[in-house]
């Protein structure tokens, strides 16, 4: 018993030992670092959260108008990168851009929704344009981008449809939505460049209902 009683008092004594080893800053450091850590959620009031909140969407925004930029400018210089020379008023080459076509000559083209809609254009895609001498335009697809698909959801914003797919949203062309008879809530399947950045896709079908 004797043995036990002393064999406790000696790891006692080595425990109270080690502690008074340590450096004091050390220990100092570590008692002021403790109730940091509880004290970052209370300063998190709901002000803050607010213009954390506003912080996030305007750099969302911000970078949404870059890639803007920069998606026109890639179109623009593959447009102008396209062989053969720009007749004026009678036949101009460009590439869609999910809405016109951006011409050779740096010019944009209305392209008919119908007919970018049926066609299922997507941006990338080569054009041909044929302007007759009554001013029609007709269009020809001279050179399909590789494409891709996706599924997800058609959404409506002030009159105009989106799908998120991905975990990113993709503008459709009402032309479109109307052709499949689309609403918001359906599950859509969505035809997008596979090697490029993109905001706008064609839609291929209506998968179910919302």
């Amino acid at each position: 018993m004797a043995k036990t009683k002393l064999a406790a008092k000696a790891t006692r004594k080595a425990k109270e030992e080690s502690i008074d080893d340590q450096p004091t800053e050390q220990l100092v450091v570590a008692e002021r670092e403790l109730p940091v850590v509880h004290e970052l959620v209370p300063t998190l009031t709901p002000e803050k959260l607010e213009v954390l909140r506003r912080l996030i969407d305007n750099a969302e925004n911000s970078l949404h108008a870059v890639k803007k930029m920069l998606f026109s400018t890639v179109m623009e210089t593959r447009a102008r990168a396209l062989p053969g020379e720009v007749i004026d008023g009678k036949v101009v080459e460009g590439v869609f851009d999910g809405e016109s076509m951006v011409g050779k000559d740096g010019k944009k083209y209305p392209v008919p929704p119908n007919y970018a809609s049926k066609s299922k254009l997507v941006p990338g895609d080569k054009l041909k344009l044929t302007i007759a001498q009554d001013g029609t335009f007709i269009y020809k697809q001279t050179g399909p981008v590789e494409r891709t698909k996706l599924v997800g959801a058609l959404e409506e914003d002030d009159g105009k449809f989106k799908v998120l797919a991905d975990g990113k949203y993709y503008n459709v062309l009402l032309a479109s939505v109307t052709y499949f008879k689309a609403k918001p809530g359906d599950q859509i399947s969505i035809i997008v460049p596979k090697d490029q950045e993109s905001d706008w896709a064609a839609v291929e079908n209506v998968l179910s209902q919302g």
